[in-house]
């Protein structure tokens, strides 16, 4: 981490921002009925992503930092399954949009991982 002057140059918070901003722009789409159920559910997954690489970060400890690295990634599964459900409800009217996004939060996935395991190895 030694190279690193700021979360903000850690590609897997980079790539968790980009996240965050393209869901959103993807649920202004959604019925209003669902602005306080799924749509609120989608937006606070997505913005644990990267506030949770951050977060960790900022802990200052490798262990400290896997933990959090460990939610977000959770959060990135939970967004994931949140917006298979709102495709298959119909809520989706940008098919694009909701490809790119699953496209991200696979990459985000196997970087998020491949982090992950580095630093448990430096724990060890």
């Amino acid at each position: 981490m030694s190279t690193i002057k700021s979360y903000k140059d850690l590609l897997i918070w980079q790539k968790g921002f980009e996240i965050v901003i393209s869901t959103y722009r993807l649920v202004k789409t959604f019925p209003q009925e669902e602005l306080y159920a799924l749509t609120s559910q989608i937006k606070r997954a997505a913005i644990s992503i990267p506030s949770n690489i951050a977060e960790g970060y900022g802990r200052n400890t490798d262990k400290s930092f896997s933990h959090f690295i460990d939610i977000s990634r959770g959060s990135l599964y939970e967004l994931e399954t949140q917006l298979l459900i709102a495709n298959e409800l119909d809520f989706i009217q940008d098919i694009n949009m909701f490809n790119h996004i699953i496209s991200l939060i696979n990459e985000e996935s196997k970087m998020i991982n491949a982090f992950y395991n580095t630093l448990s190895k430096a724990n060890h």
